[in-house]
């Protein structure tokens, strides 16, 4: 019978790219909301306001995103083009420094040695890839992945406090996007443990924190800002 596992960590990147995203989408956004509402706006420019949050972000997300995995994916290219070279004209060298790998992962020198001459025979560069460099498939850089991700999952958190919006009066704009927003923050902090295999309580209450301080933050200097202007 073939034994077959389910690993977490094959969902690293696209789970870290969403829980971000998401995370951002909510907690920027409500802190705008909050934040200009305090200051006496009117519901219209405050709908408004997180509109033009929503639609910042994503395109701030995703560039981000994409240049920052970018320059990982480029560090790799070049980490593998160097590796290509030195295999092409030290093949002795490499095979040695496969072998050290091994030894030091705890195979004895034979077997290191046994093993590193059949994985440099199968696929060299794979090889050095994985245990020199550690780039994997699961850890290697997508930029379109992560940028798609982080813009979709921060335009589908900030919909959340928009929504808010909508169903708010005026004088109850800032307690309905505040309570919304944590719910959906504590919702998406327990289905970001539960993904990664940690404690449920942790999740929820690392993210909520963070967003009850912004929002705080945001209220208070719309606040004083709005007695100014005003």
């Amino acid at each position: 019978m073939k034994h077959t596992e389910t690993h977490r960590s094959k969902h690293t990147n696209w789970l870290r790219a969403a829980v971000l995203g998401a995370n951002d989408g909510i907690v920027s956004t409500a802190s705008l909301i909050i934040g200009v509402a305090a200051a006496n706006a009117n519901h219209s420019v405050v709908l408004l306001t997180g509109i033009a949050g929503l639609i910042a972000g994503a395109m701030s997300m995703a560039a981000g995103e994409y240049v920052s995995v970018s320059a990982q994916a480029d560090i790799e290219s070049a980490d593998l083009a160097r590796e290509r070279v030195e295999l092409e004209t030290d093949e002795e060298s490499e095979l040695n420094e496969l072998t050290n790998i091994y030894i030091s992962r705890g195979l004895t020198p034979d077997l290191a040695h046994q093993v590193a001459i059949q994985l440099t025979q199968h696929d060299a560069l794979a090889a050095h890839a994985r245990d020199e460099l550690g780039i994997t498939d699961i850890s290697s850089a997508k930029p379109l992945l992560a940028a798609f991700t982080s813009a979709a999952a921060f335009s589908i958190g900030a919909l959340l406090p928009l929504l808010a919006i909508i169903l708010s009066s005026t004088e109850q704009t800032i307690p309905t996007v505040a309570i919304i927003s944590l719910c959906s923050l504590a919702l998406l902090g327990g289905l970001a443990a539960k993904a990664g295999g940690a404690n449920l309580f942790t999740g929820m209450t690392r993210v909520m924190f963070w967003g009850v301080l912004a929002m705080v933050a945001t209220a208070i200097t719309g606040s004083l800002f709005g007695v100014m202007i005003n």
